[in-house]
Order: C-alpha cells, then sequence, then structure tokens
C-alpha cells in the first residue's frame, strides 16, 4: 500500500508573484509570457493578499472601462483567496476544489507562506485519480446566462451536450 499522496506532490512550486500595486497590464503581460491564468498577489513579506486570473482583469476591468495604462492589480484582483496547505492529501483538496468549482488553488505551508499552485491539471498529471476527468466536467459546467436583453440568449449546455476533444497535446 503506497502512502496518500499530498499536495507537494503535485503542486508547481517556483511560481511567479506579483504585488498589489503592480499595473494590471503588468499582470497580463506575465500570463502572456508564463502562459498560465492566474497569478498569486504577495506583500512585501510573501504573504498571499490575493489572486488575479485573465477571468478578473476582463471581467472587472475590461468590461467595466475600468483599466488604464496605470490601473493597480488591486482594482481587479480577488482578495477573498482560497487556498490549500502544501501537507493536505490530494483527495481532499480535489474534493475541496469541486464542491466550489475552482481549477487552481494558491498552496500554503504551515505558516501560511505561499509556497506553490496546484490545479485540476497538475492532479491529472501526476496522480492516477480516476475521479479528476468527472472532477473537470463538473467543475466547467456553465452557469445559465443572466441577460437584461432577452434579444441575446446562449444556448443552455446540459451535461449531455458535452463532448471530449483532443487538442493535440499528449
Amino acid at each position: 500500500m503506497h502512502a496518500t499522496r499530498t499536495i507537494a506532490d503535485v503542486m508547481t512550486r517556483g511560481v511567479h508573484t506579483l504585488k498589489p500595486d503592480d499595473t494590471v497590464i503588468r499582470a497580463a503581460q506575465a500570463m502572456e509570457a508564463l502562459d498560465v491564468g492566474a497569478l498569486p498577489v504577495c506583500d512585501g513579506d510573501q504573504r498571499l493578499v490575493g489572486l488575479v486570473t485573465d477571468r478578473d482583469i476582463v471581467l472587472r476591468g475590461v468590461a467595466r472601462k475600468r483599466l488604464t495604462e496605470t490601473t493597480p492589480l488591486t482594482e481587479v484582483m480577488s482578495h477573498d483567496v482560497l487556498w490549500c496547505y502544501e501537507d493536505e492529501p490530494v483527495d481532499d483538496v480535489l474534493d475541496d476544489m469541486v464542491q466550489r468549482q475552482i481549477r487552481r488553488l494558491p498552496v500554503m505551508d504551515r505558516q501560511k507562506n505561499l509556497v506553490g499552485m496546484v490545479s485540476l491539471g497538475d492532479v491529472a498529471a501526476k496522480t492516477q485519480n480516476s475521479g479528476i476527468a468527472g472532477a473537470l466536467a463538473e467543475i466547467s459546467l456553465p452557469a445559465a446566462p443572466l441577460r437584461p436583453d432577452d434579444d441575446f440568449r446562449l444556448p443552455e449546455v446540459s451535461q449531455g451536450d458535452l463532448v471530449e476533444v483532443n487538442l493535440g497535446r499528449s
């Protein structure tokens, strides 16, 4: 019998961080260069104070027309960030991610210092967890759109409408 895998076994270490006063433009450029969709935001002591995602930038910056060359991350980032400890069992964290519909989490040590990030992709690539496909499908189901204009409605998607797509990655 093998030991239960912990988040430390599957997480990505050495993640790039941003500061709260960095600009949204800097965050977007870092995301492009690193090919990631989320970056942790830390204070001077490497304490996690937020998380900025590409979605945050679009919905809280671009869509609200609040984006300028000097817009700080504090205006678009998520301040109440969920995270996990590096010594937690992978299955427990995965269950929590599914329940809360989260694809990635900052990872902390027991002194609450940021030590990495974990994503569903990390879990899928580094474990033999048979529930990862179901977890991703459950998290990926879109919410029904709420639109004030009845002329702009997207079709509802049900579980049966989902099709597996191979993007050419092995």
